[in-house]
């Protein structure tokens, strides 16, 4: 696993012990991505995904101990499958609605609107994944969320492919 932070942008690649279709899965199936986005501790009661170019997502994402809830939404810019997954992603209330960044608590000068793109590729039964979210600043701790998500994704699909 590698992690790059530019200025506006985290990119993460790490590979895993899985078929490139269960990682394209885990990405675009609600039920695969409540189990391993967000950070250690955190849950994701809501996830809504309307898979195809245009369509909608809310992502609902819980602290620990259920106090705090940050929610998201954004559209699918790019979707070609088991290859490439694009959207765009801005902080919302529960409605879907977009909210400025300082409303949600993010830093002065976070962007209302980033860029996520996933790209797949097997490696003989392996996947390399390169996760970029564009438009988030390096200093913002969003490298360290993903790379804890990136971990419990690990652990997720242990679970799956061993039957647990």
């Amino acid at each position: 696993m590698s992690d790059t932070n530019s200025k506006d942008a985290v990119v993460i690649e790490r590979t895993f012990d899985a078929p490139k279709a269960l990682i394209w899965q885990m990405w675009t199936d609600p039920d695969h991505f409540k189990k391993w986005y967000g950070p250690k501790g955190f849950t994701v009661p809501v996830a809504e995904m309307e898979l195809r170019v245009g369509g909608r997502r809310l992502i609902c994402m819980a602290s620990p101990d259920g106090s705090m809830k940050m929610w998201t939404t954004g559209e699918y810019t790019e979707i070609a499958a088991q290859d490439r997954l694009g959207y765009t992603e801005s902080p919302a209330d529960e409605n879907g609605n977009v909210v400025s960044p300082s409303a949600m608590g993010m830093p002065e000068g976070y962007p209302a609107t980033t860029e996520v793109t996933v790209l797949l590729e097997e490696l003989g039964g392996r996947t390399k994944m390169v996760m970029t979210h564009a438009g988030v600043p390096a200093d913002s701790g969003a490298g360290g969320g993903w790379t804890q998500a990136f971990d419990k994704l690990a652990e997720h699909i242990e679970t799956v492919l061993n039957g647990k």
